[in-house]
């Protein structure tokens, strides 16, 4: 689920309330790498065609109070500020690479291409495995489980952070262009510390 009232980029808000869900292809895509299943979606809806093994569904239970134990997650996330929990994408980007780092998870998050902002610094770059800047540039997301027509505000990316980039590579060139981001693990970037948490998660 893209963002219920948030297809934003978290930048601004607005107020309908809608449930983008990923496109069919890019479902077809996230299971390949995954090697069929999708074992956890911490951000489902009632429309979502994803099927996941395990489905944390917004807005009555909040994926990021969960754990997310699980061999390979799929991540659609809210893309602006949720006021109410005071939480925004760079949350679920925390822990997308929580995920990865202390449960060994293969992780997948399709999020706006926001490269200079600090989620990005923190949970992207010096921790992701790879990316994968898709070639959509105004990517057509299921409204409401139904083809919304019009394309995405902004261009978006699918994030990998896991243990086989080869397969994250053959399966995701032909959406987009993928950037190995290994040898850039485990640095701090733009001065940035690497694994640093944003308080909602520290201590769990």
């Amino acid at each position: 689920m893209a963002g219920d009232p948030f297809l934003t980029a978290g930048r601004t808000v607005n107020s309908q309330s809608r449930d983008w869900c990923t496109p069919p292809k890019y479902v077809k895509a996230v299971k390949e790498v995954f090697r069929g299943q999708i074992a956890l979606d911490p951000c489902s809806s009632k429309w979502s065609i994803v099927k996941a093994e395990t489905e944390f569904c917004l807005p009555g239970q909040d994926g990021l109070r969960e754990e997310w134990s699980f061999p390979t997650v799929y991540v659609n996330p809210p893309y602006g500020a949720d006021r109410r929990n005071r939480t925004t994408i760079k949350h679920w980007l925390a822990k997308c690479a929580e995920a990865f780092n202390r449960y060994r998870a293969e992780v997948l998050a399709l999020v706006p291409v926001a490269t200079n902002t600090r989620h990005w610094k923190d949970y992207v770059w010096g921790q992701a495995t790879g990316v994968c800047f898709l070639y959509d540039t105004r990517l057509r997301f299921l409204v409401n489980g139904k083809d919304g027509g019009k394309g995405a505000p902004m261009a978006c990316a699918m994030i990998y952070w896991g243990y086989d980039f080869d397969s994250f590579h053959e399966v995701f060139t032909k959406h987009g262009a993928v950037v190995d981001l290994q040898p850039l693990q485990g640095q701090a970037i733009a001065g940035r510390p690497s694994h640093k948490m944003p308080q909602l998660f520290e201590g769990l």
